[in-house]
Protein backbone atom coordinates (compact mmCIF):
# COMPACT_ATOMS: atom_id res chain seq x y z
CA UNK A 1 0.00 0.00 0.00
CA UNK A 2 1.20 3.69 -0.68
CA UNK A 3 2.01 6.32 -3.10
CA UNK A 4 2.83 4.24 -6.36
CA UNK A 5 -0.98 2.22 -6.10
CA UNK A 6 -3.82 3.46 -7.95
CA UNK A 7 -7.29 3.90 -7.00
CA UNK A 8 -10.12 4.42 -8.88
CA UNK A 9 -12.62 6.60 -7.15
CA UNK A 10 -16.31 5.79 -8.04
CA UNK A 11 -19.31 8.02 -7.04
CA UNK A 12 -23.00 6.89 -7.39
CA UNK A 13 -24.60 10.08 -5.13
CA UNK A 14 -26.25 10.83 -8.35
CA UNK A 15 -27.78 6.78 -8.86
CA UNK A 16 -27.29 5.26 -5.22
CA UNK A 17 -27.22 8.17 -2.84
CA UNK A 18 -30.49 10.09 -4.87
CA UNK A 19 -32.86 6.24 -3.50
CA UNK A 20 -32.21 7.92 0.03
CA UNK A 21 -35.94 8.98 1.75
CA UNK A 22 -36.40 12.47 1.20
CA UNK A 23 -33.84 12.81 -1.47
CA UNK A 24 -34.98 14.45 -4.87
CA UNK A 25 -32.68 15.77 -7.48
CA UNK A 26 -33.16 17.61 -10.15
CA UNK A 27 -31.19 17.29 -13.41
CA UNK A 28 -29.53 21.09 -12.43
CA UNK A 29 -28.79 19.47 -9.27
CA UNK A 30 -27.30 16.64 -10.32
CA UNK A 31 -25.05 18.80 -12.77
CA UNK A 32 -23.84 21.17 -9.53
CA UNK A 33 -22.62 17.96 -7.98
CA UNK A 34 -21.04 16.48 -11.23
CA UNK A 35 -18.80 19.55 -11.10
CA UNK A 36 -18.21 19.54 -7.15
CA UNK A 37 -17.34 15.82 -7.69
CA UNK A 38 -15.33 16.05 -10.65
CA UNK A 39 -12.95 19.56 -8.75
CA UNK A 40 -12.48 16.82 -5.92
CA UNK A 41 -10.91 14.49 -8.16
CA UNK A 42 -13.05 11.41 -8.18
CA UNK A 43 -12.62 9.48 -11.31
CA UNK A 44 -16.35 8.21 -12.12
CA UNK A 45 -19.30 9.79 -11.99
CA UNK A 46 -22.31 7.74 -11.99
CA UNK A 47 -25.31 10.02 -13.37
CA UNK A 48 -28.18 7.58 -13.04
CA UNK A 49 -30.25 5.43 -14.83
CA UNK A 50 -31.12 6.82 -18.93
CA UNK A 51 -35.03 5.74 -19.76
CA UNK A 52 -35.95 5.46 -15.88
CA UNK A 53 -36.90 9.16 -15.45
CA UNK A 54 -37.31 12.12 -17.42
CA UNK A 55 -35.09 14.01 -15.20
CA UNK A 56 -32.38 11.42 -16.03
CA UNK A 57 -32.84 11.82 -19.66
CA UNK A 58 -32.20 15.45 -19.38
CA UNK A 59 -29.18 15.10 -17.13
CA UNK A 60 -27.58 13.02 -19.61
CA UNK A 61 -28.17 15.05 -22.47
CA UNK A 62 -26.69 18.43 -20.28
CA UNK A 63 -24.11 16.66 -19.47
CA UNK A 64 -22.24 16.51 -22.47
CA UNK A 65 -21.37 20.11 -22.24
CA UNK A 66 -19.78 19.93 -19.26
CA UNK A 67 -16.31 20.69 -19.56
CA UNK A 68 -14.64 17.74 -16.71
CA UNK A 69 -10.97 17.67 -15.95
CA UNK A 70 -10.92 14.61 -14.15
CA UNK A 71 -14.46 12.28 -13.94
CA UNK A 72 -15.96 10.64 -17.16
CA UNK A 73 -19.91 9.66 -16.71
CA UNK A 74 -21.49 6.76 -16.46
CA UNK A 75 -24.42 5.64 -17.30
CA UNK A 76 -26.26 2.93 -15.14
CA UNK A 77 -28.90 0.04 -16.31
CA UNK A 78 -29.51 -3.68 -16.17
CA UNK A 79 -28.27 -6.03 -18.13
CA UNK A 80 -30.59 -7.04 -20.98
CA UNK A 81 -34.05 -9.22 -20.01
CA UNK A 82 -34.53 -12.59 -19.93
CA UNK A 83 -35.68 -13.80 -23.29
CA UNK A 84 -35.21 -10.77 -25.15
CA UNK A 85 -32.27 -9.92 -27.30
CA UNK A 86 -29.84 -7.06 -26.42
CA UNK A 87 -30.61 -5.10 -29.39
CA UNK A 88 -34.07 -5.34 -28.80
CA UNK A 89 -33.77 -4.20 -25.04
CA UNK A 90 -35.28 -0.92 -23.99
CA UNK A 91 -32.70 -0.28 -21.38
CA UNK A 92 -30.17 -1.34 -23.45
CA UNK A 93 -31.12 1.27 -26.16
CA UNK A 94 -31.55 3.99 -23.35
CA UNK A 95 -28.31 3.61 -21.84
CA UNK A 96 -26.77 3.37 -25.53
CA UNK A 97 -28.69 6.94 -26.24
CA UNK A 98 -26.85 8.52 -23.28
CA UNK A 99 -23.54 8.48 -25.29
CA UNK A 100 -21.59 8.49 -21.92
CA UNK A 101 -18.27 6.72 -22.50
CA UNK A 102 -18.21 4.38 -19.49
CA UNK A 103 -21.04 1.75 -18.64
CA UNK A 104 -21.97 0.40 -15.84
CA UNK A 105 -24.36 -2.70 -16.02
CA UNK A 106 -26.26 -4.44 -12.94
CA UNK A 107 -26.71 -8.30 -12.92
CA UNK A 108 -27.60 -11.18 -10.38
CA UNK A 109 -25.05 -13.26 -8.75
CA UNK A 110 -27.38 -14.97 -6.34
CA UNK A 111 -29.06 -18.25 -7.37
CA UNK A 112 -32.36 -17.09 -5.41
CA UNK A 113 -32.86 -13.81 -6.78
CA UNK A 114 -32.07 -15.94 -10.70
CA UNK A 115 -34.75 -18.11 -9.55
CA UNK A 116 -37.29 -15.88 -7.63
CA UNK A 117 -36.68 -12.49 -8.62
CA UNK A 118 -35.54 -12.45 -12.47
CA UNK A 119 -37.95 -15.97 -12.64
CA UNK A 120 -35.47 -17.54 -14.80
CA UNK A 121 -33.05 -20.24 -14.93
CA UNK A 122 -29.32 -19.80 -14.21
CA UNK A 123 -27.94 -20.68 -17.63
CA UNK A 124 -29.97 -17.90 -19.20
CA UNK A 125 -28.99 -15.19 -16.75
CA UNK A 126 -25.38 -16.11 -17.24
CA UNK A 127 -26.10 -15.47 -21.36
CA UNK A 128 -27.98 -12.44 -20.28
CA UNK A 129 -24.93 -10.84 -18.59
CA UNK A 130 -22.37 -12.04 -20.82
CA UNK A 131 -24.63 -10.43 -23.81
CA UNK A 132 -24.83 -6.90 -22.54
CA UNK A 133 -21.34 -6.60 -21.92
CA UNK A 134 -20.05 -8.06 -24.98
CA UNK A 135 -22.59 -5.16 -26.99
CA UNK A 136 -21.33 -2.54 -24.99
CA UNK A 137 -17.96 -3.45 -25.56
CA UNK A 138 -18.46 -3.75 -29.24
CA UNK A 139 -19.64 -0.33 -29.35
CA UNK A 140 -16.56 0.88 -27.78
CA UNK A 141 -17.68 1.58 -24.07
CA UNK A 142 -16.08 0.93 -21.01
CA UNK A 143 -18.05 -1.56 -18.91
CA UNK A 144 -17.99 -1.80 -15.55
CA UNK A 145 -20.29 -4.91 -14.66
CA UNK A 146 -21.91 -4.76 -10.94
CA UNK A 147 -22.18 -8.09 -9.34
CA UNK A 148 -25.55 -7.90 -7.19
CA UNK A 149 -25.65 -9.49 -4.30
CA UNK A 150 -22.26 -10.78 -4.97
CA UNK A 151 -21.75 -11.70 -1.13
CA UNK A 152 -24.93 -13.41 0.03
CA UNK A 153 -24.85 -15.14 -3.05
CA UNK A 154 -20.85 -16.44 -2.91
CA UNK A 155 -22.09 -17.74 0.70
CA UNK A 156 -25.00 -19.10 -0.94
CA UNK A 157 -23.68 -21.16 -3.54
CA UNK A 158 -20.18 -19.91 -4.62
CA UNK A 159 -19.66 -21.59 -7.86
CA UNK A 160 -22.53 -20.17 -9.42
CA UNK A 161 -21.68 -16.61 -7.76
CA UNK A 162 -18.32 -17.58 -9.54
CA UNK A 163 -19.87 -18.25 -12.64
CA UNK A 164 -21.65 -15.36 -12.95
CA UNK A 165 -18.77 -12.67 -12.72
CA UNK A 166 -16.35 -14.86 -14.90
CA UNK A 167 -19.61 -14.79 -17.80
CA UNK A 168 -18.90 -10.99 -17.49
CA UNK A 169 -15.07 -11.40 -17.77
CA UNK A 170 -14.86 -13.15 -20.75
CA UNK A 171 -17.22 -10.94 -22.60
CA UNK A 172 -14.90 -8.29 -21.61
CA UNK A 173 -15.90 -6.15 -18.65
CA UNK A 174 -13.03 -3.89 -17.84
CA UNK A 175 -13.66 -4.43 -13.88
CA UNK A 176 -16.06 -6.33 -11.82
CA UNK A 177 -17.46 -4.42 -8.80
CA UNK A 178 -18.60 -7.13 -6.17
CA UNK A 179 -21.31 -5.58 -4.21
CA UNK A 180 -22.68 -5.96 -0.55
CA UNK A 181 -26.04 -5.32 -1.86
CA UNK A 182 -27.82 -5.82 1.44
CA UNK A 183 -24.92 -4.48 3.78
CA UNK A 184 -24.85 -7.30 6.08
CA UNK A 185 -21.43 -8.53 5.44
CA UNK A 186 -18.52 -8.66 8.18
CA UNK A 187 -15.06 -7.71 7.16
CA UNK A 188 -13.83 -10.77 7.72
CA UNK A 189 -15.79 -12.58 5.72
CA UNK A 190 -15.81 -10.19 2.74
CA UNK A 191 -11.63 -10.32 3.31
CA UNK A 192 -11.48 -13.65 2.62
CA UNK A 193 -13.70 -13.95 -0.04
CA UNK A 194 -11.97 -11.52 -2.43
CA UNK A 195 -9.51 -13.65 -1.46
CA UNK A 196 -11.03 -16.53 -3.17
CA UNK A 197 -12.16 -14.26 -6.36
CA UNK A 198 -8.70 -13.11 -7.01
CA UNK A 199 -7.08 -16.54 -7.46
CA UNK A 200 -10.01 -17.33 -9.55
CA UNK A 201 -9.60 -14.82 -11.78
CA UNK A 202 -7.95 -11.84 -12.84
CA UNK A 203 -10.10 -9.46 -14.31
CA UNK A 204 -9.73 -6.03 -11.97
CA UNK A 205 -11.87 -5.74 -9.18
CA UNK A 206 -14.31 -3.30 -7.64
CA UNK A 207 -16.29 -2.80 -4.22
CA UNK A 208 -19.68 -1.53 -3.94
CA UNK A 209 -20.97 -1.62 0.00
CA UNK A 210 -23.95 -0.79 1.75
CA UNK A 211 -23.92 0.43 5.32
CA UNK A 212 -26.48 -1.88 7.37
CA UNK A 213 -24.52 -3.30 9.56
CA UNK A 214 -22.33 0.08 9.71
CA UNK A 215 -19.10 -1.26 8.19
CA UNK A 216 -19.40 0.03 5.09
CA UNK A 217 -16.20 1.99 4.71
CA UNK A 218 -14.34 -0.73 6.67
CA UNK A 219 -15.38 -3.08 3.87
CA UNK A 220 -14.53 -0.78 1.50
CA UNK A 221 -11.21 -0.12 3.16
CA UNK A 222 -10.27 -4.31 3.62
CA UNK A 223 -11.58 -4.91 0.35
CA UNK A 224 -8.77 -2.62 -1.02
CA UNK A 225 -6.09 -3.91 1.02
CA UNK A 226 -7.39 -7.42 -0.49
CA UNK A 227 -6.36 -5.97 -3.82
CA UNK A 228 -9.69 -4.41 -5.65
CA UNK A 229 -8.56 -1.31 -7.37
CA UNK A 230 -12.12 0.22 -7.87
CA UNK A 231 -13.98 1.80 -4.74
CA UNK A 232 -17.99 2.73 -5.02
CA UNK A 233 -19.90 5.30 -2.79
CA UNK A 234 -21.83 7.81 -2.38
CA UNK A 235 -21.24 11.64 -0.46
CA UNK A 236 -21.81 11.87 2.96
CA UNK A 237 -22.82 7.90 2.87
CA UNK A 238 -26.07 8.81 1.17
CA UNK A 239 -28.59 5.60 -0.08
CA UNK A 240 -31.65 3.33 0.76
CA UNK A 241 -31.82 2.12 3.91
CA UNK A 242 -28.64 2.72 5.84
CA UNK A 243 -26.68 4.53 3.11
CA UNK A 244 -23.71 3.79 1.31
CA UNK A 245 -20.21 3.65 2.28
CA UNK A 246 -19.00 7.06 2.77
CA UNK A 247 -16.76 7.88 -0.25
CA UNK A 248 -15.30 11.60 1.72
CA UNK A 249 -14.18 8.76 4.40
CA UNK A 250 -12.82 6.58 2.44
CA UNK A 251 -10.95 9.13 0.82
CA UNK A 252 -9.50 10.77 3.86
CA UNK A 253 -8.35 7.12 4.94
CA UNK A 254 -7.16 6.25 1.89
CA UNK A 255 -4.95 9.34 1.38
CA UNK A 256 -4.22 9.93 5.08
CA UNK A 257 -4.06 6.98 7.11
CA UNK A 258 -2.90 4.83 3.78
CA UNK A 259 -0.43 6.70 2.02
CA UNK A 260 -2.73 6.91 -1.46
CA UNK A 261 -2.39 9.34 -3.45
CA UNK A 262 -6.52 9.19 -4.62
CA UNK A 263 -6.63 12.57 -4.65
CA UNK A 264 -4.06 15.75 -4.28
CA UNK A 265 -3.46 17.58 -1.01
CA UNK A 266 -5.16 20.50 -2.50
CA UNK A 267 -8.42 18.43 -3.30
CA UNK A 268 -7.97 16.63 -0.01
CA UNK A 269 -8.69 19.86 1.46
CA UNK A 270 -11.99 20.47 0.11
CA UNK A 271 -13.47 17.87 1.82
CA UNK A 272 -15.50 19.40 4.25
CA UNK A 273 -16.14 22.20 1.75
CA UNK A 274 -17.44 19.20 -0.84
CA UNK A 275 -19.73 17.37 2.46
CA UNK A 276 -21.57 20.64 2.67
CA UNK A 277 -22.16 21.88 -0.67
CA UNK A 278 -23.76 18.29 -1.56
CA UNK A 279 -25.85 18.31 1.76
CA UNK A 280 -27.50 21.99 0.85
CA UNK A 281 -28.04 20.62 -2.67
CA UNK A 282 -29.79 17.70 -1.39
CA UNK A 283 -31.54 19.19 1.61
CA UNK A 284 -30.91 17.28 4.36
CA UNK A 285 -28.67 19.15 7.65
CA UNK A 286 -25.49 18.18 7.65
CA UNK A 287 -24.42 15.30 10.54
CA UNK A 288 -22.24 17.49 12.47
CA UNK A 289 -20.71 13.78 14.11
CA UNK A 290 -19.91 13.03 10.41
CA UNK A 291 -15.75 11.90 10.56
CA UNK A 292 -12.96 13.89 8.81
CA UNK A 293 -15.77 16.76 7.56
CA UNK A 294 -18.24 17.14 10.59
CA UNK A 295 -18.74 20.44 12.77
CA UNK A 296 -17.84 18.47 15.56
CA UNK A 297 -15.46 16.00 13.89
CA UNK A 298 -12.37 18.55 15.63
CA UNK A 299 -14.76 19.81 18.76
CA UNK A 300 -13.39 19.12 22.09
CA UNK A 301 -15.52 19.89 25.03
CA UNK A 302 -14.34 18.13 28.21
CA UNK A 303 -12.02 20.86 29.71
CA UNK A 304 -8.97 18.46 30.23
CA UNK A 305 -9.44 17.52 26.37
CA UNK A 306 -9.21 21.37 25.26
CA UNK A 307 -5.79 22.03 27.48
CA UNK A 308 -4.42 19.16 26.21
CA UNK A 309 -5.29 19.69 22.56
CA UNK A 310 -4.17 23.78 23.22
CA UNK A 311 -1.06 22.12 23.72
CA UNK A 312 -0.27 19.40 21.54
CA UNK A 313 -3.07 18.99 18.67
CA UNK A 314 -2.68 14.97 18.32
CA UNK A 315 -3.20 14.62 21.57
CA UNK A 316 -7.13 14.46 21.17
CA UNK A 317 -6.95 14.19 17.14
CA UNK A 318 -5.92 11.38 14.99
CA UNK A 319 -5.27 13.62 12.35
CA UNK A 320 -4.74 17.90 11.54
CA UNK A 321 -8.22 18.96 10.74
CA UNK A 322 -7.08 21.57 8.40
CA UNK A 323 -5.64 18.40 5.61
CA UNK A 324 -9.46 17.62 5.23
CA UNK A 325 -10.36 22.01 5.13
CA UNK A 326 -11.58 21.47 8.94
CA UNK A 327 -10.72 22.80 11.76
CA UNK A 328 -10.73 22.37 15.94
CA UNK A 329 -13.65 23.82 17.49
CA UNK A 330 -13.76 24.26 21.62
CA UNK A 331 -17.55 23.73 22.73
CA UNK A 332 -18.34 25.53 26.04
CA UNK A 333 -20.86 24.02 28.31
CA UNK A 334 -20.86 23.73 31.71
CA UNK A 335 -17.98 20.85 31.80
CA UNK A 336 -15.48 23.56 30.20
CA UNK A 337 -12.83 24.41 32.16
CA UNK A 338 -10.27 27.94 31.68
CA UNK A 339 -8.86 26.28 28.91
CA UNK A 340 -11.54 25.87 26.98
CA UNK A 341 -12.51 29.37 27.61
CA UNK A 342 -9.11 30.83 26.97
CA UNK A 343 -9.24 29.13 23.58
CA UNK A 344 -12.35 30.07 22.63
CA UNK A 345 -11.80 33.94 23.46
CA UNK A 346 -8.45 33.52 21.64
CA UNK A 347 -10.36 32.15 18.62
CA UNK A 348 -12.44 35.39 19.11
CA UNK A 349 -9.74 37.77 19.29
CA UNK A 350 -10.46 38.54 22.49
CA UNK A 351 -8.19 36.83 24.93
CA UNK A 352 -6.44 40.09 24.98
CA UNK A 353 -9.29 42.02 26.45
CA UNK A 354 -9.79 39.27 29.30
CA UNK A 355 -7.96 39.30 32.47
CA UNK A 356 -7.78 35.89 34.26
CA UNK A 357 -9.78 36.83 36.71
CA UNK A 358 -12.85 37.59 34.56
CA UNK A 359 -11.79 33.96 33.05
CA UNK A 360 -12.83 32.45 36.40
CA UNK A 361 -15.64 35.02 36.18
CA UNK A 362 -17.34 33.39 32.99
CA UNK A 363 -16.85 30.05 33.71
CA UNK A 364 -18.78 30.55 36.73
CA UNK A 365 -21.05 32.22 34.93
CA UNK A 366 -21.12 29.89 32.16
CA UNK A 367 -22.13 26.79 34.79
CA UNK A 368 -24.64 29.26 36.18
CA UNK A 369 -26.96 29.89 33.02
CA UNK A 370 -26.20 26.22 32.15
CA UNK A 371 -27.84 25.18 35.44
CA UNK A 372 -30.94 27.38 34.47
CA UNK A 373 -31.69 25.86 31.26
CA UNK A 374 -29.28 27.89 28.72
CA UNK A 375 -26.66 25.52 26.55
CA UNK A 376 -23.99 26.95 25.02
CA UNK A 377 -22.46 24.25 22.61
CA UNK A 378 -25.00 24.35 20.60
CA UNK A 379 -25.23 28.36 20.85
CA UNK A 380 -21.94 30.15 20.59
CA UNK A 381 -22.81 33.54 19.53
CA UNK A 382 -24.92 33.69 22.21
CA UNK A 383 -21.86 32.54 24.68
CA UNK A 384 -19.88 35.58 22.46
CA UNK A 385 -22.13 38.38 23.85
CA UNK A 386 -22.04 37.23 27.03
CA UNK A 387 -18.08 37.63 27.23
CA UNK A 388 -18.96 40.86 25.06
CA UNK A 389 -21.45 42.17 27.75
CA UNK A 390 -18.72 41.75 30.53
CA UNK A 391 -16.20 43.49 28.70
CA UNK A 392 -15.62 47.44 29.94
CA UNK A 393 -17.19 50.30 27.85
CA UNK A 394 -19.47 47.35 26.02
CA UNK A 395 -22.69 49.13 25.11
CA UNK A 396 -25.49 47.03 23.41
CA UNK A 397 -26.53 48.61 20.06
CA UNK A 398 -30.10 48.18 21.81
CA UNK A 399 -32.08 47.52 25.23
CA UNK A 400 -35.34 45.77 25.55
CA UNK A 401 -37.56 48.33 27.59
CA UNK A 402 -41.08 46.34 27.28
CA UNK A 403 -42.90 43.79 25.22
CA UNK A 404 -45.97 42.34 25.32
CA UNK A 405 -47.74 39.78 22.85
CA UNK A 406 -51.18 38.99 22.15
CA UNK A 407 -52.51 35.48 20.63
CA UNK A 408 -56.06 35.96 19.38
CA UNK A 409 -58.76 33.24 18.42
CA UNK A 410 -61.15 35.59 16.54
CA UNK A 411 -63.41 33.37 15.64
CA UNK A 412 -63.15 30.36 17.31
CA UNK A 413 -60.92 28.67 14.46
CA UNK A 414 -58.66 27.30 16.72
CA UNK A 415 -60.90 24.08 16.82
CA UNK A 416 -60.43 23.81 13.06
CA UNK A 417 -56.83 23.85 12.89
CA UNK A 418 -56.48 27.60 13.52
CA UNK A 419 -56.22 29.31 10.40
CA UNK A 420 -57.65 32.31 11.62
CA UNK A 421 -55.23 33.27 14.59
CA UNK A 422 -53.14 36.48 14.47
CA UNK A 423 -50.34 37.15 16.82
CA UNK A 424 -49.71 40.34 17.72
CA UNK A 425 -46.41 41.85 19.39
CA UNK A 426 -45.50 45.77 21.11
CA UNK A 427 -42.35 46.33 21.60
CA UNK A 428 -40.64 49.19 23.19
CA UNK A 429 -36.47 49.97 23.06
CA UNK A 430 -33.97 51.76 23.06
CA UNK A 431 -31.44 52.75 20.73
CA UNK A 432 -28.70 55.31 21.61
CA UNK A 433 -31.16 57.77 23.62
CA UNK A 434 -34.34 57.24 21.64
CA UNK A 435 -36.55 55.45 22.72
CA UNK A 436 -39.05 53.52 19.75
CA UNK A 437 -42.21 51.65 20.16
CA UNK A 438 -43.46 49.60 17.24
CA UNK A 439 -46.43 46.88 17.16
CA UNK A 440 -46.59 44.33 14.20
CA UNK A 441 -48.53 41.09 13.43
CA UNK A 442 -47.08 37.71 12.57
CA UNK A 443 -48.27 34.47 11.87
CA UNK A 444 -46.91 33.15 15.61
CA UNK A 445 -45.82 34.78 18.53
CA UNK A 446 -41.99 34.47 17.86
CA UNK A 447 -42.68 36.26 14.46
CA UNK A 448 -44.61 38.95 15.59
CA UNK A 449 -41.78 39.38 17.92
CA UNK A 450 -39.46 39.33 15.15
CA UNK A 451 -41.58 41.74 13.05
CA UNK A 452 -42.07 44.57 15.69
CA UNK A 453 -37.72 44.41 16.38
CA UNK A 454 -36.95 44.65 13.15
CA UNK A 455 -39.54 47.68 12.30
CA UNK A 456 -38.04 49.69 15.37
CA UNK A 457 -34.21 48.64 14.52
CA UNK A 458 -34.32 48.73 10.53
CA UNK A 459 -34.60 52.90 11.15
CA UNK A 460 -30.75 52.81 13.01
CA UNK A 461 -29.21 49.46 11.88
CA UNK A 462 -30.29 48.99 7.80
CA UNK A 463 -28.23 45.96 7.45
CA UNK A 464 -30.46 43.98 9.30
CA UNK A 465 -32.41 43.50 6.42
CA UNK A 466 -30.20 40.67 5.45
CA UNK A 467 -31.27 38.71 8.68
CA UNK A 468 -33.17 35.73 8.45
CA UNK A 469 -33.88 33.20 11.05
CA UNK A 470 -33.41 29.55 9.67
CA UNK A 471 -34.41 27.17 12.50
CA UNK A 472 -36.35 27.75 15.54
CA UNK A 473 -36.32 24.83 18.39
CA UNK A 474 -37.96 24.10 21.66
CA UNK A 475 -36.23 21.77 24.23
CA UNK A 476 -38.29 21.04 27.71
CA UNK A 477 -35.43 21.60 30.36
CA UNK A 478 -36.87 19.30 33.51
CA UNK A 479 -38.94 16.58 31.94
CA UNK A 480 -41.56 15.91 34.59
CA UNK A 481 -42.76 19.07 35.36
CA UNK A 482 -45.60 19.47 32.67
CA UNK A 483 -46.59 22.63 31.24
CA UNK A 484 -44.48 24.44 34.25
CA UNK A 485 -41.54 23.27 32.41
CA UNK A 486 -38.70 25.55 31.64
CA UNK A 487 -38.27 25.65 28.12
CA UNK A 488 -34.95 26.03 25.79
CA UNK A 489 -35.10 28.15 22.63
CA UNK A 490 -32.34 27.66 20.19
CA UNK A 491 -32.30 30.16 17.10
CA UNK A 492 -30.37 29.44 13.71
CA UNK A 493 -30.12 32.30 11.91
CA UNK A 494 -27.91 33.55 8.67
CA UNK A 495 -27.19 37.04 7.06
CA UNK A 496 -26.24 34.74 3.57
CA UNK A 497 -22.90 34.98 3.79
CA UNK A 498 -22.80 32.74 7.44
CA UNK A 499 -25.16 31.11 10.21
CA UNK A 500 -25.04 31.50 13.78
CA UNK A 501 -26.87 30.23 16.93
CA UNK A 502 -28.61 31.53 19.79
CA UNK A 503 -30.19 30.58 23.08
CA UNK A 504 -32.60 31.86 25.83
CA UNK A 505 -34.29 29.82 28.61
CA UNK A 506 -37.07 30.38 30.93
CA UNK A 507 -40.17 29.17 32.51
CA UNK A 508 -42.48 31.52 29.74
CA UNK A 509 -41.39 30.21 26.03
CA UNK A 510 -41.84 33.81 25.34
CA UNK A 511 -39.18 35.17 27.14
CA UNK A 512 -36.96 32.17 26.32
CA UNK A 513 -37.76 33.08 22.12
CA UNK A 514 -36.95 36.98 23.14
CA UNK A 515 -33.50 35.96 24.91
CA UNK A 516 -32.77 33.71 21.77
CA UNK A 517 -33.87 36.25 18.68
CA UNK A 518 -32.91 39.51 20.57
CA UNK A 519 -29.39 37.66 20.65
CA UNK A 520 -29.40 36.97 16.98
CA UNK A 521 -29.98 40.07 15.97
CA UNK A 522 -27.47 41.60 18.57
CA UNK A 523 -24.83 39.32 17.64
CA UNK A 524 -25.52 40.10 14.12
CA UNK A 525 -24.58 43.69 14.98
CA UNK A 526 -21.97 43.45 16.78
CA UNK A 527 -19.81 41.03 15.12
CA UNK A 528 -21.05 40.82 11.35
CA UNK A 529 -21.70 44.51 10.86
CA UNK A 530 -19.07 45.95 12.34
CA UNK A 531 -20.41 47.91 15.30
CA UNK A 532 -17.87 46.46 17.92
Amino acid sequence: MGENMEIQLYDTTLRDGAQQEGISLSAEDKLKITRRLDELGVHYVEGGWPGSNPKDADYFRRVKDLTLCNAQVAAFGSTRRAGVSVEDDGNVRALMAAETPVVTLVGKSSDLHVHKVLETTLEENLAMIADTVAYFKRHGRTVFYDAEHFFDGFMANPDYALQTIRSAAEAGADCLVLCDTNGGVLTGELSEIIARVRRELSTSLGIHCHNDADVAVANSLAAIMAGVVQVQGTINGYGERCGNANLLSVIANLKVKMGIDCVSDEQLAGLAEASQLVSEIVNIPPNGQQPYVGASAFSHKGGLHAAAVAKIEESYQHVSPERVGNANRVVISELSGRGNIQMRLRELGLADRVSREQVGTLLERLKEQESRGFQYEGAEASFELMVRRSLEGYEAPFDLLKLMVLVEDRDGSVQDGGEDMTSEAVVKVRVGSQVLHTVSEGNGPVNALDNALRKALLEFYPSLDAVRLLDYKVRVVDQGQDTRAVVRVLIESTDGRGQWQTVGSSGNIIEASWMALADSLEYFLVNRDGQS
